[in-house]
């Protein structure tokens, strides 16, 4: 018997599409890709990471990670520090430069997630946010 799952997969899928295509264009006034943008939400967050923690974290090759780290020294949005527990060691931190893009892509995105989200019922929102909870779990 079907339920209709593979039509809710096929949903699911098309929404995260949606979600994705949205994230990239709100970061087109940044010039940045959905992997900086994320790598910057993770080194704007904690005081120095590793680039080996940053690859784990964005579920990335450490070579992508180094890659990633790269662009966005280069727009000076990060700084490789030395790690004081690990002198060979390199720890990313944030600019002050980083942290104000940080803080204004997370603007950008929750205004999106607003307009987006918007359409459904504050119930709606809630009975979602409860289903896909439950589903990463």
């Amino acid at each position: 018997m079907d339920d209709g799952a593979a039509d809710l997969g096929d949903l699911l899928m098309r929404v995260a599409r949606t979600q994705r295509r949205r994230f990239r264009e709100v970061l087109e006034p940044w010039d940045l890709s959905p992997h900086q943008a994320r790598a910057l939400m993770v080194i704007t967050g904690h005081d120095g990471v590793r680039l080996s923690d940053l690859a784990e974290r964005l579920r990335i090759a450490p070579r992508s990670a180094t890659e990633v780290a790269d662009a966005l020294q280069e727009r000076g949005l990060v700084e490789r520090s030395p790690d004081p527990a690990d002198r060979r060691a390199v720890l990313l931190r944030p600019t002050d430069g980083g942290r104000r893009v940080r803080d204004e892509i997370a603007a950008a995105r929750a205004a999106d997630a607003a307009e987006l989200y918007g359409r459904l019922s504050p119930d709606d929102r809630a009975t979602l946010a409860r289903i896909l909870r439950s589903l990463a779990d």
